[in-house]
């Protein structure tokens, strides 16, 4: 990766001339030096599985099934689809599996000009995914997509991007390059903590400025908290555009949406074919909720398993099997959770201090309406995704030919490129 590309970027796309340098200077581990390689067919089958979960989620029958245990802001569906979904996948010697759903999945933008700092020396030629369309112009329409889906016409001139105390946030350039990108598409963008919203009569007010359109990076899924109450009035009442908004993650991200995704009696019994089925089957590790009925068999059988909060964010509260203390197990037993089959992550070689180390790998595909955006990885140490790992953070996921390998380059290999 060309670090100093890389800060140029972030200085042009930002318009903040102290971006660049600052940012990785504060965030060492935000990004990896080095790639990673897929092949052609894991990206198929990563689409696939994304395209049989987007078909499962538009029937009445999951639809009834999720919002039955939704928080009561989540129950309506205003008509967005939710921008920069994030799907999450390790890739097994059994093809990709799909760890997770994010709704308000941070980095797009970010790897999105991590992609245009890559050096590309394999002699194979990867490619990525920017190299493909116009990355811009598609996120700009997105936004512009969301708006017609709930109001049917026209344009949102004032843009909100949200989240609470936004300036603190590791991400937050992330949310400079958002706004500098509908800012060049013609609307009139803010960044805003929602404490400092005020509704009245149906307006939703940031200042001395009308709101038409939330970009939604709060992790209060469904809006409860009270410093949120504004937000969430105007939501309800249907008087701004948010997205993602509570519906969607309610449809795709509760953990506990995985048990249905993964239940082959049930799939059927809703009636699926069986290319789906199968898809999911195979590319959704079996999920089940964790019950006091079952509590004994899962705590034997632990180290089988990955913990997770129905309703968690960012790897928080989630829990290896076999790193569990029966302290923790009870706490999680009060809880909501989910287990998951645990599916080993795929691994990366790299050079780092004069030797050759491995990082963990997972891969993110940011989608929109089922269609991909641009795709990442995250390098890493322990149980799960961090941004803190000497070697680690997002990486650039570029594309090798189904009988290519990165192993032809040697120094692609070791991270030494």
């Amino acid at each position: 990766m060309d670090r100093a590309a890389l800060s140029d970027a972030l200085v042009r796309e930002t318009g903040d001339l102290a971006m660049g340098a600052s940012y990785l200077e504060t965030r060492p581990h935000l990004f990896s030096d080095v790639a990673v390689f897929i092949n052609v067919s894991q990206l198929a089958g990563m689409q696939r599985i994304i395209a049989a979960i987007e078909t499962v989620a538009r029937h009445p029958d999951y639809l009834a099934a999720t919002m039955a245990w939704a928080p009561v802001s989540a129950r309506q569906d205003f008509g967005p689809h939710g921008v920069f979904m994030g799907y999450d996948f390790h890739l097994s010697e059994r093809g990709p599996a799909l760890i997770e759903i994010n709704t308000n999945a941070g980095g797009a933008m970010l790897n999105a000009v991590l992609a245009r700092a890559q050096r590309v020396c394999c002699p194979s030629e990867p490619t990525d995914f920017l190299r493909a369309y116009p990355f811009e112009s598609v996120v700009a329409a997105m936004f512009s997509k969301e708006w017609r889906y709930q109001r049917g016409s026209g344009e949102p001139v004032s843009i909100a991007i949200v989240d609470d105390d936004p300036v603190s946030q590791y991400l937050f350039p992330e949310f400079l390059l958002t706004r500098h990108l509908l800012e060049q598409a013609g609307h009139s963008v803010c960044i805003a903590d929602p404490s400092e919203f005020a509704y009245a009569s149906g307006t939703l007010r940031y200042g001395d400025r009308n709101v038409d359109l939330i970009y939604n990076r709060l992790v209060d899924f469904s809006l409860d908290r009270p410093e949120h109450s504004a937000l969430r009035a105007a939501y309800l009442d249907g008087s701004v555009v948010v997205t993602p908004n509570p519906h969607v993650h309610a449809k795709f991200a509760d953990k506990r949406n995985l048990t249905l995704l993964s239940d082959t009696a049930l799939l059927r019994e809703w009636g699926f074919d069986r290319a789906i089925v199968d898809t999911l089957v195979a590319g959704i590790p079996a999920t089940e909720r964790v019950d006091k009925a079952s509590a004994e068999r899962l705590w034997a059988g632990r180290r089988q398993f990955f913990f997770k909060p129905a309703g968690g964010y960012g790897s928080k509260a989630a829990y290896r099997g076999d790193k569990l203390t029966k302290s923790v197990w009870a706490e999680i037993l009060e809880s909501d959770y989910v287990a998951q089959a645990y599916v080993r992550p795929s691994e990366r070689t790299i050079r780092l201090d004069g030797e050759t180390v491995k990082r963990k790998i997972d891969v993110r595909l940011y989608t929109y309406d089922g269609e991909p955006l641009v795709a990442a990885a995250r390098l890493y140490q322990g149980q799960t995704t961090n941004m803190r790992t000497a070697g680690g953070g997002f990486a650039p996921v570029l594309l090798m030919a189904a009988d290519d390998s990165p192993q032809d380059c040697d120094r692609c290999a070791t991270g030494e490129a």
